[in-house]
């Protein structure tokens, strides 16, 4: 196993990285509510800047399409767990175990007094729910996302290309995730970032026992 070295200490950002931080929050916080009132197709590329102020220049600075935008919330989520897997110390817990560990840090990054990743979650998942081409892209990008992790993990044991070990973990933490968003968002009631991370906890926890479970 290769040496794993600790995680960057956190910079401050310049206030160009403020500035561009802010604008992407303002288009996908624009971008959700338009699309949730009007339907994705209802709203056009060039409202939607008009809406925010910006440019199409600015908003292809951010994101490469409209479907990019409405799936943005996730895409944070699992951009986090993508990074953190290049300084994830290992020791000698199964790997299983430590990516269970890392998405859940992951999504702890998300959580925010005014539950602004809660809404932006739940907007982005009923609008994929009813628009192909929001799903279609999410398929896309979990795909390049796995594939990028899966390599990472990879070069960082000192794995054989043919072992399926990392890739089956992986699937099985993403999958996890999955069938607790699902139960999460068909919660009656008001949707809580605490009430996703207990989920995802309690999904974990049946695990070793769908590995194992035999049918009658």
């Amino acid at each position: 196993m290769t040496d794993i070295s600790p995680a960057p200490v956190p910079r401050e950002l310049s206030l160009r990285e403020r500035k561009k931080l802010k604008t992407r929050a303002a288009l996908v916080d624009t971008a959700l509510a338009l699309f949730a009132e009007r339907g994705f197709d209802g709203v056009t590329l060039d409202e939607l800047c008009e809406a925010v102020e910006v440019s199409k220049r600015t908003f292809f600075r951010n994101f490469a399409s409209k479907e990019q935008v409405a799936f943005a919330p996730l895409e944070a989520l699992w951009n986090g767990l993508r990074d953190d897997v290049e300084h994830l110390s290992f020791g000698r817990r199964p790997v299983l175990e430590v990516l269970q560990d890392a998405l859940l840090a992951a999504l702890a990054r998300m959580d925010d007094d005014g539950a602004v990743w809660v809404t932006r979650v739940r907007l982005s998942q009923e609008l994929a729910e009813r628009t192909p081409s929001i799903a279609a892209y999410g398929l896309q990008y979990c795909d390049r996302t796995s594939a990028a992790i899966e390599a990472t993990l990879r070069r960082r044991l000192g794995l054989d290309p043919g072992d399926p070990r990392p890739r089956l973990a992986l699937d099985l933490v993403i999958a996890s995730f999955h069938i607790a968003l699902r139960a999460w968002t068909a919660e009656p009631g008001a949707l809580t970032h605490p009430g996703l991370a207990a989920e995802l906890r309690s999904v974990f926890a049946t695990l070793p026992g769908a590995v194992t479970f035999m049918g009658d």
